[in-house]
């Protein structure tokens, strides 16, 4: 029986998947993220394409690459265009693709787990998932990335006051930069890999992400305060690419639908139990925590709202109907 194998040690394997353009065999399907392998968007994928292999059974092979090691996001993305990674996990970057994605870069926008849930079935694959179709991309479920918090090294975050001046990496998203400037700070997109190394030598002061990127990257090791802000959550989209997706079997495309659907579960409870879990980790490693005012956030964020719902074709209608999935 072929297993389910793991890139994560698998360099020579790695190197010759990177050397060529051309689409793997056709019973092989790589399974690959930009995000560390012990994140929870890391672990979410490890399992999906554990699972993947479990119910596709010997006559296929699933294969998983972490920690960036065939690319970040925006190159994976294109890889699954090309056919030369199968499956991958997209999350704030997809506003790249489609604007309406950046619903959820809007402050406070998603309350609970529950209600990323109720958006899931009445938006994201009934609006947004078409058109990722439009730009070649099918969105196959929706995951958790996780409530963002902001990190730095000089001083706690209790207001966007406290933002002013301060170098905050950002996903390469323009609505995420245009949300840190209105705060005040001065935002700068960077790909993840390059993040740690960024804060280390002071390139950038801080940086925003889910508790579980944070540990997973060991941002702990080289900041100072957390500020638990909790301004956006963030989905990830387990994502192939269009032809790739109207190329497979119909008992790889059931086998497929069938694991995404229970991890996408298994994903949101994971988020959940952690986030408890990874304060205490931050906390030990010597790190301040503080619980900013969301108030006050949350009243410098309506410039935001009204960019969207004007800038952006349908949005305030988007905005309207996702707040009203909370109720």
């Amino acid at each position: 029986m072929k297993a389910f194998r793991s890139g994560i040690s698998a360099s020579v394997l790695m190197g010759a998947v990177l050397a060529t353009a051309a689409p793997v065999l056709a019973d092989t399907y790589i399974v690959a993220v930009g995000a560390a392998s012990n994140s929870l968007q890391g672990r979410s994928a490890a399992k999906f394409a554990e699972d993947l292999q479990v119910e596709l059974g010997d006559t296929h092979t699933v294969e998983f690459y972490a920690d960036g090691q065939l690319g970040d996001e925006k190159e994976l993305m294109q890889k699954l265009r090309l056919g030369t990674v199968q499956f991958t996990l997209i999350s704030s970057i997809m506003t790249n693709v489609a604007p309406e994605f950046a619903l959820f870069d809007m402050p406070f926008l998603v309350q609970d787990r529950a209600h990323l849930k109720a958006i899931d079935a009445g938006i994201i694959q009934t609006d947004l998932a078409p058109k990722a179709e439009g730009a070649g991309l099918k969105i196959l479920s929706t995951w958790e990335n996780g409530f963002r918090q902001i990190t730095n090294n000089s001083r706690p975050i209790n207001t966007p006051a406290d933002l002013a001046g301060l170098k905050i990496r950002t996903p390469s998203s323009e609505w995420r930069v245009a949300m840190f400037k209105e705060w005040g700070a001065n935002p700068t997109p960077m790909s993840f890999s390059e993040v740690f190394v960024a804060l280390q030598t002071g390139t950038m002061d801080g940086q925003e992400n889910p508790l579980t990127n944070i540990t997973g990257a060991n941002f702990q090791e080289v900041q100072k305060y957390l500020s638990m802000t909790g301004h956006v959550y963030s989905p990830t989209y387990l994502t192939t690419g269009l032809g790739t997706w109207n190329d497979l079997p119909g008992d790889v495309q059931a086998a497929v639908k069938t694991v995404a659907a229970s991890i996408q579960d298994w994903a949101l409870a994971e988020g959940e139990a952690a986030d408890n879990q990874l304060l205490d980790k931050v906390k030990a490693a010597g790190m301040e925590v503080n619980v900013a005012d969301k108030a006050a956030f949350i009243s410098a964020s309506a410039p935001i709202y009204e960019n969207f719902a004007t800038q952006v074709e349908g949005g305030a209608d988007l905005i309207s109907r996702a707040q009203a999935l909370a109720r």
